[in-house]
């Protein structure tokens, strides 16, 4: 372990436990509190004696401190949820991070380095929403992401701007988050919800991450309660421009002079081939200025249901993500980390995480 990890992880211990540097200080015996500041900031390592001593003083198991495969103090996440109690969430984010905790060790253990410099948008809290949809009209231009940008946003998350993309099986009230870290930055998305949905929580999260230091997100978004603050309709504007650029409205119209089913109709059919949902495509429309607010107020809520199916699109996604896959196979390759080991950190059966793997095509050998 790092001595700066080992140092994340007493303080954000010791702040959760509400105790001061000065308190921890003299339980510890330490002559002044700027060792104990050295030690927190990985100025200065801990020997092991020190490390039980920690671990009496704030009530922790060894492990806590040593755990490579942990995100304690160091990862800050933004969750997209509705009405998730607080105890079931803590518990989701510590299974959601080892995700991520593993894919860092691992990647560090491979010697993958993680990308050298950030991509982040040049927006603030001062932006307006105009600004923020011609963002997300520009990142589509320059990332090249063509005519249905939903097809290859994952892709371009993942090869160009570094980011790790998971597709999870997340509690039920979590549809997706963010998760900023010093040295990475990962998206988890749910991977049960419509194709529409994921599409759009996805471009969501991802302005969060391209804006996380001008406007850090709050811990919690309750995407089912407004008012919702300026940041997240920031990030709105900027996800439906992503996901249906001016461009692709303008292909798929036009618009004027269609009202009730003929328009649902249309909205249907479009939303399809952009891989979105009805509504959004119709609030879309009325921010780009190509439909009128009244009209689309007008249609029949019932007629954009599922896009206009009968059932909701059955299109499941594989577990976790390609890069995912082959890096932990990689490891467990080389001798790094065991398969079983890898199957107990994810919740898995070792035959399970050797399906999910398959799926993306990438060769595990649960012997090893």
């Amino acid at each position: 372990m790092q001595a700066g990890l080992v140092g994340t992880r007493i303080k954000a211990k010791r702040e959760a436990l509400g105790f001061s540097q000065e308190a921890v200080t003299r339980l510890l015996g330490f002559k002044d509190r700027q060792t104990l500041s050295a030690i927190e900031t990985g100025e200065r390592r801990v020997s092991a004696q020190e490390l039980v001593r920690f671990a009496e003083v704030l009530a922790a198991p060894l492990t806590y401190f040593t755990d490579p495969f942990l995100l304690a103090g160091e990862g800050r996440f933004s969750w997209r949820q509705s009405g998730v109690a607080a105890p079931k969430l803590e518990t989701y984010e510590q299974e959601a991070g080892r995700l991520i905790a593993l894919f860092r060790a691992l990647g560090a253990e491979m010697g993958k380095r993680p990308p050298l410099l950030r991509r982040s948008l040049a927006l603030t809290k001062a932006s307006s929403y105009e600004d923020a949809a011609a963002a997300g009209e520009r990142f589509v231009e320059e990332f090249r992401l063509g005519d249905v940008p939903a097809r290859r946003l994952t892709e371009v998350m993942e090869r160009d701007l570094g980011i790790l993309v998971l597709m999870v099986d997340a509690i039920p009230g979590v549809s997706g988050a963010a998760c900023h870290l010093p040295e990475l930055d990962a998206v988890l998305i749910r991977r049960r919800e419509v194709p529409g949905r994921r599409h759009y929580d996805l471009a969501h999260e991802l302005f969060h991450i391209l804006t996380w230091e001008a406007m850090p997100p709050e811990r919690l978004e309750d995407f089912a309660a407004p008012p919702r603050g300026r940041v997240e309709q920031l990030a709105d504007n900027f996800a439906a421009a992503v996901l249906m650029p001016r461009a692709a409205l303008d292909r798929l119209g036009p618009w004027d002079g269609i009202e009730g089913g003929a328009l649902a109709a249309q909205l249907n059919a479009a939303a399809e081939e952009l891989g979105v949902t009805s509504s959004a495509l119709r609030w879309r429309l009325v921010g780009a200025g190509l439909l009128p607010k009244a009209v689309a107020q007008g249609v029949d809520e019932a007629l954009l249901r599922n896009n206009g199916r009968k059932a909701p699109a059955r299109d499941l996604p594989p577990l976790f993500s390609k890069p995912f896959a082959e890096l932990v196979a990689a490891a467990v390759d080389a001798g790094r980390i065991s398969a079983r080991r890898v199957a107990g950190l994810l919740g898995l059966a070792v035959d399970d995480l050797a399906d999910a793997f398959a799926a993306h095509g990438v060769a595990f050998d649960p012997g090893l």
